[in-house]
């Protein structure tokens, strides 16, 4: 229960550095919002509508006074109003977040069911040809930027072979089959690293509990080799490769703005890159705050799951 209490604390404490690291961050992006958004139809505004603007939008007050309302706002689940759009913060993510955590979470799983057989058996059978072959096509797919995937796909599968449409949303609840071939080539596009990174931390896991002492004394005992697989390699290497699985999980939240773009998937990078644009902050500050506490959360959930794995981090 310490344990417990202990990262959940220090997660607590982190959301706020993170909330006001970025809140004085984002004003100190050169571009008044307020001219921005005068200025948007190519005309340049005067001083004095300017600043009727800036009153209107709170920006004239002290940065200490929009900090103190910005927490005040944040304690109460009020993100703030967008600048462009006079659209509730929270309203927004609330629209957008889950689709980008259904692209996440579809991403994820499938990386999971390549890379922990994959990378399993590869650990098992050292230098064999699977174990070759593997290795050589997850340092290739490493290599390939998350764009080039994505535009290679949708020329290949979508424009040339006319297999899968090159992107888009439909709800799953008005198209379930059309929603799934939607979602299919961005959550490839996003497994694809994940899916190498988790390999070649499960073979090198796997191949280094093998040759541990406990390993070799359950072979000699005369168990099941699935037992010891089971209970004596994968148990014991699956620690590491949680780690690093949560931590690619939370880098996947702010890495998936260039897939959503490709697909033109309508998850949080099209108001995040619109609000960095205009300089809005409630919105860009929202969205990164939101992002930075579920990567806190996730890391929060590994954490936990490891020491569920191995009492030695919970005594820690």
């Amino acid at each position: 229960m310490d344990f417990v209490l202990r990262r959940v604390a220090t997660a607590a404490v982190l959301v706020c550095i993170v909330a006001s690291i970025v809140f004085l961050a984002i004003h100190l992006v050169p571009g008044d919002p307020a001219e921005i958004l005068l200025s948007a139809g190519g005309a340049a505004p005067d001083a004095a509508t300017v600043a009727e603007l800036r009153d209107r939008l709170g920006l004239n007050l002290p940065l200490q006074t929009q900090y103190a309302n910005f927490l005040i706002g944040v304690v109460h689940g009020d993100l703030g109003t967008s600048l462009v759009d006079d659209y509730p913060v929270l309203d927004e993510i609330t629209l957008r977040l889950p689709r980008t955590l259904e692209l996440i979470a579809a991403g994820t799983l499938l990386a999971i069911a390549v890379a922990l057989p994959a990378g399993t058996w590869a650990g098992l059978h050292r230098d064999g040809g699977f174990d070759r072959i593997a290795s050589g096509v997850a340092a290739f797919v490493l290599a390939i930027p998350v764009f080039v995937v994505g535009t290679l796909l949708v020329l290949l599968l979508a424009q040339t072979l006319h297999l899968m449409p090159a992107g888009g949303y439909v709800a799953f609840a008005k198209a379930p089959g059309q929603h799934l071939l939607l979602l299919a080539l961005p959550a490839v596009v996003i497994a694809k690293g994940l899916a190498a990174v988790l390999f070649r931390m499960t073979r090198s896991a796997v191949l280094d509990v093998s040759q541990r002492d406990y390993v070799r004394t359950a072979r000699a005992k005369g168990l099941r080799p699935f037992n010891v697989l089971l209970w004596h390699v994968l148990r014991n290497a699956l620690s590491p490769v949680l780690t690093v699985l949560g931590l690619h999980m939370g880098a996947l939240l702010g890495g998936t703005v260039l897939v959503e773009y490709v697909f033109n998937w309508p998850g949080l990078s099209t108001p995040l890159l619109r609000a960095v644009e205009s300089r809005d902050y409630p919105m860009v500050v929202g969205i990164v705050l939101v992002v930075s506490t579920l990567f806190l959360m996730i890391n929060l959930i590994t954490d936990l799951l490891r020491a569920a794995l191995d009492p030695r981090i919970r005594a820690a």
